[in-house]
């Protein structure tokens, strides 16, 4: 995923729903397959953290945290 160079990576907890967690383990699983003792060859930790940055860049968040309004 192509992120702006002047990006850092926080550690936060984030509240999401159970079905997205679930969501994201299995199409995870899924698309990364198996290696040869059967083992995914996906850190789905990872994979919950990529998903949500790149929402966080799609939606926009940036301009959100500028507005005021947001903190309320």
């Amino acid at each position: 995923m192509p992120q702006p160079d002047d990006t850092i990576a926080v550690n936060v907890v984030v509240e999401i729903t159970t079905v997205s967690l679930k969501a994201i383990v299995e199409n995870a699983k899924r698309l990364s397959g198996r290696n040869e003792k059967g083992h995914y060859t996906v850190d789905t930790a990872d994979k919950v953290s990529e998903m949500i940055s790149r929402f966080l860049f799609e939606k926009n968040f940036e301009q959100f945290t500028t507005n005021p309004e947001n903190y309320k």
